[in-house]
């Protein structure tokens, strides 16, 4: 992985030979890496003859490698408070949020709000929350079990407005949160008024 992150990209013999390791191990390594999307392959024209087959990196693989996306961010974000109004800020997350939603409302516009619901946990999961679905009595509660803003989140609370506003958004009803990591709690919980009951759904991928 880090010869194709300094190189870019490269055949099954380029990476025998910068590892040391035979072609069949090099085969064998990137089935595995493919399995788990982080390595994608591709076909390459090198002068006359057939094509050969090269491969890369995918973003989740890049990923893996260390990043100061955390510091660059915090930075950013404390430079936009320090020159915008609390107001903007609030409306910049609103915007991202909504930005986010805009593909996933399409996607859930026309459904009952039951369908939406169990939908929603599905995107969720693809934005990185490990989110379940359960009912108090009139209203549906949106238990976020993890969250991938908790780290910039605690230097930065307004960001806990992107997914409130992701899930109103995509949903297209009002949506109040009840309970928030942020603030001790075991996990983040948004309520929303039902019309009928709901049934549960657990984390995504279990």
């Amino acid at each position: 992985m880090r010869t194709l992150r300094a190189r870019g990209q490269c055949s099954v013999t380029e990476l025998s030979e910068a590892a040391g390791v035979s072609p069949v191990s090099v085969r064998h390594h990137l089935a595995n890496l493919q399995a788990e999307w982080l390595v994608a392959s591709g076909e390459v024209r090198h002068g006359v003859g057939r094509p050969r087959l090269v491969y890369s990196l995918t973003d989740d693989a890049l990923e893996k490698f260390p990043t100061r996306y955390f510091r660059l961010t915090s930075r950013i974000l404390d430079e936009l408070k320090k020159t915008l109004p609390e107001q903007k800020i609030d409306e910049l997350f609103s915007g991202v949020a909504a930005s986010m939603a805009e593909d996933y409302h399409v996607r859930l516009q026309g459904l009952p709000l039951e369908l939406r619901l169990a939908r929603l946990m599905v995107l969720l999961s693809e934005e990185g929350f490990e989110a379940t679905l359960t009912q108090d009595g009139r209203h549906a509660l949106i238990h976020e079990m993890s969250c991938p803003y908790y780290r910039i989140g605690r230097e930065h609370p307004e960001v806990c407005l992107v997914d409130q506003s992701f899930i109103a958004k995509a949903l297209a009803v009002p949506v109040e949160r009840v309970t928030c990591l942020l603030s001790g709690d075991p996990h983040c919980t948004f309520s929303i008024e039902l019309q009928s009951p709901v049934e549960e759904v657990a984390p995504y991928g279990r």
